[in-house]
């Protein structure tokens, strides 16, 4: 069976939060030719989006289906979650249909937003994300890194680094992958794919259907703890 490492609640939520705030860092234009330009742009838009992250917390206890609504809306286009989607299923998005992919793609971004929308209850008081540098790669320019450190309300401080690429057609960076101190989530997200495909014998509807639960149940709690910052 296929070796997992777990996720807890705390993991993904810090993972949704900083996907989130990586939206601003998304659309940069092909003249932020080096990492200095990079970091820099990322850093003034990721501050204005915290901002306005923080004063949405009442819109998904007031309604959720609204605050979902909000959420797609402002990443469409941002952030590649098809690409992403295809890699937690890896060898099993060749078996699946299209129709399969795209319902996974759904069920993929809505426990996303879920796992921000606890985020957000959980830190009544907001968070902080602080951008500490970003690189592109010397030998492949369309590659990209971004470093940040995310700061809850309760003064933990988790590492984070996001993987980008910049797409072909729009010139557009987008992300593909996220690490948060040190643990790859789109490699434990994939990880847990196979597992589920093997309790479920191979039927990759039943995996899809039961994803959110899925995600839920993952503790990352060893690995986390190893990295987290409580000073």
């Amino acid at each position: 069976m296929t070796a997992v490492r777990s996720i807890n609640p705390q993991a993904i939520m810090t993972w949704a939060l900083a996907i989130f705030a990586l939206v601003a860092a998304l659309l940069v234009r092909p003249a932020a030719a080096n990492g200095e330009e990079l970091a820099t742009y990322v850093d003034e838009n990721t501050q204005k989006l915290v901002q306005q992250l923080n004063e949405d917390k009442g819109l998904y206890s007031e309604d959720p289906d609204a605050f979902y609504r909000e959420m797609e809306q402002a990443l469409s286009g941002f952030v590649d979650f098809r690409r992403i989607a295809a890699r937690v299923m890896g060898r099993y998005a060749r078996q699946a249909t299209p129709e399969q992919r795209d319902e996974f793609v759904v069920r993929f971004k809505r426990s996303l937003f879920e796992s921000y929308a606890q985020a957000l209850v959980n830190n009544s008081d907001g968070f902080e994300i602080a951008v500490q540098d970003a690189q592109i790669n010397p030998r492949d320019e369309d590659r990209a890194s971004v470093d940040m450190l995310v700061t809850s309300d309760s003064g933990n401080r988790y590492q984070v680094t996001y993987s980008m690429y910049r797409n072909e057609d729009s010139g557009n960076w987008l992300m593909e992958n996220v690490i948060v101190e040190g643990v790859n989530i789109g490699l434990a997200f994939r990880d847990r794919f196979a597992q589920e495909m093997e309790a479920q014998r191979g039927d990759v509807d039943a995996v899809i259907r039961n994803w959110g639960d899925a995600v839920a149940s993952l503790n990352l709690d060893e690995e986390m703890e190893k990295g987290a910052d409580s000073e």
